[in-house]
């Protein structure tokens, strides 16, 4: 799957590396690009020079000190909370599916879905804006109703892959899920 190129709903490069480690057992993992040097340069030295504007006619150095420490809380907050670098998705056929996302900070957040409680797993679509975008999701049962679709949980959520992504990680998922069922 190196070989193909992907990319997310804004036209930006993404990779995906699919990692079998049994006939049961697959984790796919799609990887964002790391945040542009340019950008943070170009963001802080704007925030800066509009603090010292305001500095140049108000002569009030508490504007200077505010400005700098709203950049550099602003980037703490948006590196550990908002830029994901990489997104995994782990199917284990007997036991159930591992989703965890990786941050720039390297805050880490896992959450697990037992295998009883899958009902599937299917490529989705929204209207967002003036676009169609498909989103991976798994659709969740009540245990008490196996008919019924509880709630939908959307994988991938933040690298947004495309279409062509999406349906890789599909087939290989639903291949793993008719073995188990």
């Amino acid at each position: 799957m190196e070989d193909e190129a992907f990319s997310n709903i804004s036209g930006k490069a993404i990779s995906l590396d699919c990692q079998t480690h049994s006939s049961f057992c697959r984790e796919f993992t799609v990887s964002s690009p790391k945040m542009s040097i340019g950008k943070v340069m170009a963001y802080t030295c704007s925030v800066w020079l509009l603090a010292y504007a305001v500095f140049f006619f108000t002569e009030n150095t508490a504007v200077l000190s505010s400005a700098i420490l709203i950049t550099l809380t602003g980037m703490m907050l948006h590196i550990h909370f908002v830029k994901v670098d990489h997104e995994s998705l782990l199917v284990i056929g007997s036991l159930g599916i591992q989703v965890s996302s990786s941050y720039a900070s390297g805050r880490e957040v896992t959450t697990f879905i037992e295998m009883s409680r899958i009902k599937d797993i299917v490529i989705n679509e929204a209207v967002y804006l003036n676009q169609i975008i498909y989103y991976l999701c798994v659709l969740l049962k009540e245990p008490s109703e196996p008919n019924v679709v509880s709630s939908v949980v959307p994988l991938f959520q933040s690298s947004k892959p495309r279409l062509n992504c999406l349906a890789k990680v599909y087939e290989s998922c639903q291949e793993i899920l008719s073995k188990c069922q």
